[in-house]
């Protein structure tokens, strides 16, 4: 909670301070349309040595661009740039999406999910920034910011929100939330009708729970307590960071 906590006020400074900067000219730099944008972080992608990215749909390029961004990516990685991106867990349920973000993993650029809301940006070399000059995804222009002590609060809110994120091969994000809850309960050792009395519901619906874990996360088919210990291995795997 405290963490969460942490991560809505450094959030909230964001946006008061984003709202502070769109009218300097000195350090922060407003560009009017997608095509600019693009073609400035095309630059600088060029000759940066780090990225932090974070992207709240995933690639929404199709076609060509889609290819052309693709290849940009790779060529930076292979030039040695190092790449950490952070998606919306919602990108994971388009296939084509999915499989391109764990292309690009597979190549170096490190992704992570978060279930939460995020704003888009992108930071190079802890120097230039680029976020949105609305928040509204897919809309046109963005804010070039300069100004370190704007970039150190990007930078920040990027790192608290990457401790936090999963890893995208992390087999717990296909569990519902209150399939999610059961887990975290029988990780504690808890028996279905411990977890039933902690979460005010019945233990035939825990039971309900306890079998949709057991096949999202395609177990064997062995007895219960082997899924249930394998179950928690899935579940520690993918909370400890």
């Amino acid at each position: 909670m405290e963490e969460r906590a942490s991560l809505g006020r450094l959030a909230r400074q964001l946006e008061e301070i984003v709202g502070e900067l769109r009218g300097l000219p000195v350090e922060v730099e407003r560009l009017e349309n997608s095509e600019e944008v693009r073609l400035r972080i095309t630059e600088l992608a060029r000759t940066s040595r780090e990225l932090r990215a974070m992207q709240p749909v995933g690639a929404t390029e199709t076609g060509r661009a889609e290819q052309r961004n693709r290849r940009e990516v790779l060529d930076s990685l292979e030039r040695g740039m190092t790449m950490r991106t952070i998606v919306h867990a919602s990108v994971l349920d388009d296939p084509r999406k999915a499989a391109r973000l764990r292309e690009l993993h597979a190549a170096g650029d490190q992704h992570r999910v978060v279930d939460e809301p995020i704003q888009q940006m992108l930071v190079f070399d802890r120097a230039v920034a680029f976020v949105r000059i609305t928040p509204v995804h897919g809309s046109p222009g963005a804010l070039l910011i300069r100004q370190q002590s704007m970039i150190s609060i990007l930078i920040a809110l990027f790192e608290q929100t990457w401790a936090r994120a999963r890893e995208v091969t992390d087999p717990v994000p296909k569990l519902s939330p209150r399939e999610r809850e059961v887990l975290a309960l029988i990780a504690e050792g808890r028996s279905n009708s411990a977890v039933a009395r902690a979460l005010s519901i019945s233990e035939a619906a825990v039971g309900k729970h306890v079998a949709g874990v057991f096949a999202k996360l395609d177990l064997p088919a062995t007895d219960d307590v082997n899924r249930r210990v394998l179950a928690v291995l899935a579940y520690v795997r993918g909370s400890v960071r």
